[in-house]
């Protein structure tokens, strides 16, 4: 599931400073439990793809910009 999400955040299906689901709408999409849910929510904040606002949600951060060469 994370990678699921992961992959979700980098191609754009979660835009950059946009709301991720929620840990039950997480359970309910892949029938996972909520302990689950919300350990995936935990590993894209350590990856730093994501941000948590106690009482509103968990965004996407910017990602960065891969440099020109």
């Amino acid at each position: 599931m994370c990678d699921v999400m992961r992959e979700r955040i980098v191609d754009g299906t979660y835009t950059p400073g946009g709301r991720l689901p929620s840990a039950m709408a997480i359970c309910d999409e892949f029938g996972i439990s909520q302990v689950t849910a919300k350990r995936v929510l935990t590993e894209l904040r350590k990856a730093g793809l994501a941000v948590m606002y106690p009482g509103v949600g968990t965004f996407v951060t910017e990602l960065p910009r891969p440099s020109e060469s």
